[in-house]
């Protein structure tokens, strides 16, 4: 795609998030079930409803433009959802897991509130006064997922996860060499 505009700019922007929100998709069920908390298990299924709003009101989006809304690898969240995986697939403490859970899934916010608000400037400077309500709610709900996680995580998780060690829960064991 040629970047002669910020409409230009605009758009690729919208398939990013848009590729981005769909891998959430896949991702979202997979952090819900390794989750041990109750609260993050739930925490995690109300953003996949939500996640399928914010594909939904992005291709709204796209049609107003009369786009298609695919076409882009978001790369960043590739990354992001692969580094969730590494956490899905390690084994140890319940707490710790969650914990780590968290903050693969935080830094996820962060991206898309990051991509959210470019989007929506971008709507602003272009006119298009429709999107800018829509990608700012959609922003809005970015943030509280980020907020929601942060309360978790302080008055829960991360308070349970620091007592793992303390509460006598096994370290890694070290693999020692025995002599025959």
């Amino acid at each position: 795609m040629s970047m002669d505009s910020l409409k230009d700019l605009y758009i690729d922007e919208l398939k990013d998030l848009y590729n981005a929100e769909n891998q959430l998709l896949k991702a979202l069920p997979k952090m819900a079930k390794k989750a041990s908390a109750p609260e993050l298990k739930r925490a995690f299924q109300d953003h996949l409803a939500q996640t399928k709003g914010h594909v939904d009101r992005l291709e709204k989006i796209f049609k107003g433009l009369g786009e298609k809304p695919t076409g882009k690898v978001c790369k960043a969240m590739k990354g992001l959802v692969e580094e969730g995986k590494e956490v899905i697939e390690e084994d140890g403490d319940a707490s710790v897991l969650d914990a780590a859970l968290i903050g693969a899934a935080q830094r996820v916010e962060h991206y898309e509130m990051a991509g959210y608000g470019v989007v929506r400037t971008f709507a602003s400077l272009l006119g298009e006064n429709n999107a800018v309500a829509v990608l700012q709610k959609t922003l809005n709900e970015e943030g509280e997922a980020d907020k929601k996680l942060t309360k978790l995580a302080e008055s829960i998780i991360n308070v349970d996860a620091s007592k793992a060690e303390k509460n006598g829960a096994p370290k890694k064991a070290k693999k020692v060499a025995r002599r025959k």
